[in-house]
């Protein structure tokens, strides 16, 4: 009997349901991946913005994390918001004998706008977490502040950038592979507000892809596609309030028969 795909998360929990802990296990399940969790920090948040963040001690990462490996099998990891334990982290999966694949969105800043990780934290982040890396998913302004703590941090890693936050009628999102190679893909721009949860949910949408044996540059494209999906057909949802970023609707491609 071949064994189910299995993808673990470490990241946030959003009460609203859009990103972090709950768009990623979603994001899996649509993949027909089995999704496990480790959640870093409980916020408070809705379509409108952050109103609260309250960090899990560290030895409550580490149990989730021990408890996990010690029993499952995992194939994949995808990193999302680490607060100040991207040490303890790293600490935890050198110390397995395999290490899995793991994709890293350097998650900073939330979509209203609100800082999710400390300054003093993205250095860990980029010291610890980035060579552990398979792939990196900033958006531009996650890739400049990476820069500006750990200038050349990108040089030898296999780099996704996020275009959502530039200017123009298409998205333009860029694969740098470690060998120097590019790839990229463009995306017409929907007017929709629903983008709560895209990073969240690409990031976790590439590692689902990898852990299933597709190769990276077509887990990128794929992911960047089903991305834009789920934006265009969420637009109607109802979900976002007039000031707000309304979340993706997961699984409604394939009830759709879109994807």
């Amino acid at each position: 009997m071949r064994r189910v795909c299995t993808a673990l998360t470490i990241a946030g929990s959003d009460s609203g349901g859009g990103a972090g802990i709950q768009a990623d296990l979603k994001t899996f399940l649509d993949h027909g991946v089995y999704g496990m969790s480790v959640v870093t920090a409980v916020t408070a948040q809705n379509t409108r913005g952050v109103l609260g963040v309250w960090p899990v001690p560290e030895a409550g990462i580490e149990a989730q994390l021990r408890a996990v490996f010690d029993d499952l099998p995992v194939d994949v990891i995808k990193i999302g918001m680490v607060g100040t334990a991207a040490g303890l982290i790293a600490r935890v999966i050198h110390s397995l004998g395999e290490r899995p694949l793991i994709v890293l969105d350097p998650v900073m800043v939330a979509k209203g706008g609100a800082s999710l990780l400390p300054d003093d934290a993205i250095a860990a982040l980029v010291d610890e977490l980035v060579p552990l890396a398979t792939l990196v998913t900033p958006n531009l302004p996650e890739a400049a502040a990476l820069s500006a703590v750990r200038p050349g941090w990108e040089r030898g890693r296999a780099v996704l950038y996020k275009g959502g936050h530039a200017e123009g009628a298409e998205v333009v999102d860029r694969l740098c592979l470690a060998d120097g190679s590019t790839r990229q893909w463009a995306h017409p721009r929907s007017p929709s507000r629903h983008t709560h949860g895209t990073g969240c949910t690409l990031a976790a949408a590439i590692a689902a892809k990898l852990g299933l044996g597709i190769e990276l540059g077509d887990a990128c494209e794929q992911s960047t596609r089903y991305v834009s999906q789920k934006i265009r057909i969420s637009a109607d949802a109802g979900l976002a309030s007039s000031e707000g970023h309304g979340p993706l609707l997961h699984g409604e491609i394939q009830r759709r028969g879109e994807g």
